[in-house]
């Protein structure tokens, strides 16, 4: 009994080590240049780290080791310095980093130059942590010599993994320094997301109006090679006079520190000789990067024309590329692999002829450059930081011994792309990236569930904006009402119907419309009572019509309408909702067999409201079949969409038929608009049943628009607020459509309701809610 007993406690305090282990935060060491150090390399650093702090919780504790080779002031950030040229250094870090119990995972960002000399010490430092670590290579030398090749081979041997950013550098490791492909990780660059501010108002902010811009950025030395674009600029100028090339950034510190700033000056004196005074301009500064974006979005054509073909990688490139920039580059790799799917040109080293006719060809043609400039946002996406984030979270996660789950943060509710996709007519339908396009018009549907998001909103800020939006899109649905057809769907941008009402079926857009109707009446506490009036006459005269409808999924929305609108009472309404649900049980009790537990013999598109009308249906009438058909079913779906930790919904390529299951390898089609219905549904299960599971799913499945998803990539944009409109086999539309974003706003509202979310102070705001509504009522 006694030998048992240990066991047990031996067992158990297993089980609890491998809890704790499970729960801990990874702590990871990032041995590297860091601001205010000013270096490309520590500027990766600093937006790599905020990458993953923005993008994940409780899950990375990233500490500093920074690289220092002057004397820097750091703030808190940095716990550890390494003199690079200082061999004690080396060793007192060793010392510090092995009597460290918390450090997990030991991350370096490798530039050559940084450890020139002190090659050994670093060999010393890597092998002697006994630390998982991983080294990252900003630059790898093609064809090296036999002590190159021997350094880099012995980096590998003793880290567990290399990672770098273009595919040309994994090709130079496996065939010249013939390190294994599967040590090799490729993480691209990261790039910054932007709004895409218009590029006149932009000129005219920098006092460069009517000009046309060329520009080049990053810390100056003689590798940058501007000289070629001098040259080239009197071609140039003779076609447009106009033109300005500006050039940004102040010059390297290392270079100031070796020969001062003859390179500058040999430039400024290149200047004056070819006459150029009036068309160029130096920006001597080191860019906040807000301020560097901006002069990105304002630039016509971006020159790269640095002269060292070994340049892996750029940063300047790449940001330049995900600000929309038509670019002009050398050969370097990174320019080879990019610009060759439609982002630019590549010239020959130091040929300004060349540079100059390619600047010209683009400035002629304004067509041209919008669609490069739109084929470069469309390129460089996968490349954001918030996806470099997820890629380096997802490695750092797999090979640490901890391998806590990974978290991702919730964003703060950011309504921006709905307020700029919304005129004072309606929510515009689609959009170009985040620009909207007029050309799409309106749709009922999108106004419907915009309503519905401005209302959760509303109810959750007391946010008095909110209510000029609910009228908006309440008086929009009012317009798009017929006495005699009931809703019609399309209309244009001058406000007409189009013929595409003649060509639909619009049942479901009437089911949505009187969803959006009802939970607006809902609101009647909070809302100005002479609004809610015009709702209730508005739904009492469109509902007689339910009765006729037979689509599936317009009679599950007419049901939540009716739930929301509110049915104490009002025998009519109860009796519309048995008679509808009805209608949804007797198709369930049809096509359920012992596999498949459905109302259809396939599951297509917002399949998660079906089982939540009958939920509504049971909540308001109270028969068992109800319950127990809503449970049955929905639990069914559940089975069928989540896997693994993910949420992959049914795909609109195609539907998954009785007898079948989701094929793992048919990947795309997944739309945000199913993934937020299932939210919301999960949303009501959890509330009625409470039952962990449904509240945990719910979060997982927000969780796809954070990164979530097989693609490993954001649907959700943070810059903007907007959301893409989906995930495809092997890209994300970036199109921020109003179905999209308002359908990602319809679930991150819906997580307000939890404490798992941030700031959830909905009493609160309840209250504010109704001191507005009451101000409002006086003056409405």
């Amino acid at each position: 009994m006694k030998i048992r007993l240990n066991r047990r406690k031996r067992s158990l305090r297993k089980h609890i080590s491998l809890f704790l282990t499970e729960k801990k935060v990874l702590q990871l060491l990032m041995i590297t240049t860091f601001p205010p150090r000013e270096c490309g390399i520590a500027t990766y650093t600093q937006d790599l780290i905020k990458a993953i702090d923005d993008q994940f919780t409780k899950t990375f504790d990233i500490k500093i080791c920074a690289l220092e080779n002057g004397d820097h002031d750091y703030d808190g950030n940095v716990h550890y310095i390494l003199e690079t040229q200082n061999p004690h250094s080396y060793y007192r870090l060793i010392r510090d980093i092995t009597s460290s119990d918390t450090i997990d995972l030991i991350v370096l960002q490798h530039e050559f130059g940084l450890f020139r000399g002190n090659e050994k010490e670093l060999l010393l430092l890597l092998g002697a942590i006994h630390k998982t670590s991983v080294v990252v290579f900003h630059t790898v030398l093609p064809r090296p010599d036999k002590e190159t090749q021997q350094y880099i081979q012995n980096i590998s041997a003793i880290t567990h993994t290399l990672i770098v950013m273009t595919d040309s550098a994994r090709k130079i490791l496996e065939d010249d320094y013939l390190i294994e492909p599967e040590k090799i990780v490729i993480i691209p660059h990261g790039t910054h997301l932007v709004e895409n501010i218009d590029k006149n108002l932009l000129k005219e902010k920098y006092g460069h109006q009517n000009r046309k811009i060329l520009s080049t950025f990053g810390l100056l030395s003689s590798g940058k090679g501007i000289e070629t674009t001098l040259h080239a600029l009197p071609s140039i100028i003779e076609r447009y006079p106009e033109t300005l090339f500006l050039i940004i950034g102040k010059t390297h510190p290392c270079v100031v520190q070796q020969e001062g700033e003859i390179y500058r000056q040999n430039l400024e004196q290149l200047i004056e000789k070819l006459q150029l005074s009036d068309n160029v301009h130096f920006v001597n500064e080191y860019l906040a990067l807000n301020k560097l974006l901006e002069y990105l979005q304002l630039t016509d054509i971006y020159l790269f024309t640095s002269k060292d073909p070994n340049q892996v990688v750029s940063g300047t490139f790449s940001y330049a590329i995900s600000c929309g920039c038509p670019i002009i580059s050398t050969p370097i790799p990174h320019a080879l692999e990019v610009l060759e799917k439609g982002t630019g040109y590549i010239i020959d080293f130091n040929d300004s002829a060349q540079l100059a006719q390619k600047s010209i060809n683009l400035l002629d043609d304004e067509a041209l450059r919008n669609r490069i400039s739109l084929n470069s946002l469309h390129q460089m996406a996968p490349t954001a930081w918030e996806n470099s984030a997820i890629a380096h979270g997802r490695l750092f996660n797999s090979i640490s011994h901890s391998s806590p789950k990974i978290q991702y943060r919730i964003p703060e509710i950011n309504l921006n792309h709905l307020k700029k996709m919304t005129t004072n007519f309606g929510i515009i339908q689609f959009s170009v990236i985040n620009h909207p396009d007029r050309e799409s018009g309106y749709t009922l549907d999108d106004n419907s569930r915009a309503l519905i998001t401005v209302c959760q909103h509303y109810k959750a800020f007391g946010t008095k904006d909110d209510l000029n939006y609910i009228n908006i899109y309440f008086y929009f649905i009012l317009f798009c009402f017929q006495e005699e057809r009931g809703f019609l769907n399309y209309i244009d941008f001058e406000k007409q119907f189009t013929s595409q009402n003649a060509d639909c079926n619009l049942e479901d857009s009437f089911g949505r419309a009187i969803w959006a109707l009802g939970y607006l009446i809902s609101m009647s506490d909070i809302v100005p009572s002479e609004l809610i009036v015009k709702a209730k006459k508005l739904f009492n005269k469109a509902i007689p019509q339910a009765k006729f409808i037979h689509s599936t999924r317009a009679v599950a929305f007419i049901i939540k309408g009716l739930y929301f609108s509110g049915t104490e009472n009002d025998s009519q309404k109860i009796n519309l909702i048995e008679e509808l649900a009805e209608r949804l049980v007797q198709m369930y009790k049809h096509e359920a067999d012992a596999q498949w537990h459905w109302y259809e013999s396939y599951l297509t598109y917002a399949n998660s409201v079906l089982p939540e009308a009958v939920l509504f249906a049971w909540l308001t009438i109270r028969k068992l079949i109800y319950r127990s058909i809503a449970l049955e079913s929905f639990n069914f779906l559940l089975s069928k969409i989540f896997s693994h930790n993910t949420i992959k919904v049914i795909s609109n390529k195609g539907w998954m038929h009785n007898g079948q299951e989701i094929n793992p390898e048919h990947t795309g089609g997944e739309q945000p608009i199913d993934v937020a219905y299932t939210i919301i549904a999960l949303s009501e299960f959890y509330s009625n049943f409470n039952i962990k599971t449904y509240k945990d799913k719910m979060f997982t499945a927000f969780e796809w628009f954070l990164g979530n998803n097989h693609l490993h990539q954001i649907v959700y944009n943070p810059c903007t607020g907007g959301c893409y409109d989906g995930v495809e086999d092997g890209y994300i539309n970036l199109n921020q459509g109003a179905e999209s974003t308002v359908s990602y706003l319809m679930a991150r509202l819906t997580l307000e309701n939890y404490p798992d979310s941030a700031n959830n102070t909905l009493k609160n705001y309840n209250t504010k809610a109704i001191l507005i509504k009451n101000d409002m009522t006086k003056n409405f």
